[in-house]
């Protein structure tokens, strides 16, 4: 096992994580642990979560991705997903896996005017 699934990188604030290939479960799971503890370590605003790269991604993963955004919100770090492909939102929707609290949006770029708004809509300071 390698200390660092992915590639965190921090972005000011906000940290970037990119998922590439293919992820098993067990990979997935441990994605969890890497993002959680690199939040609190670095203080991050912001989770951007680009899922784009991923070859497939399967129910399992789904949930985890939306198990993953509900932790970086515990956290006090706000979460966007973004490079959801349409074969994969169609299939989302057709496997009636529910991401309505994740926020998302369309690329990076978007993604991260959208974290902008996030914190600025952080009305107690956030510290």
């Amino acid at each position: 096992m390698t200390p660092e699934l992915v590639p965190i990188i921090r972005l000011g604030r906000n940290l970037l994580v990119s998922l590439q290939g293919d992820l098993d479960d067990a990979s997935v799971l441990r994605l969890e642990d890497q993002i959680t503890r690199e939040i609190v370590r670095t203080r991050a605003k912001g989770t951007l979560i680009d899922v784009g790269g991923l070859a497939v991604v399967d129910s399992f993963i789904a949930r985890v991705i939306a198990r993953i955004a509900s932790m970086v919100r515990l956290l006090g770090s706000e979460a966007v997903v973004v490079g959801i492909q349409p074969a994969v939102a169609i299939t989302l929707v057709e496997l009636g896996i529910s991401m309505e609290h994740v926020h998302t949006a369309l690329n990076a770029g978007r993604g991260m005017e959208l974290l902008t708004l996030l914190q600025g809509l952080d009305l107690n300071g956030g510290g």
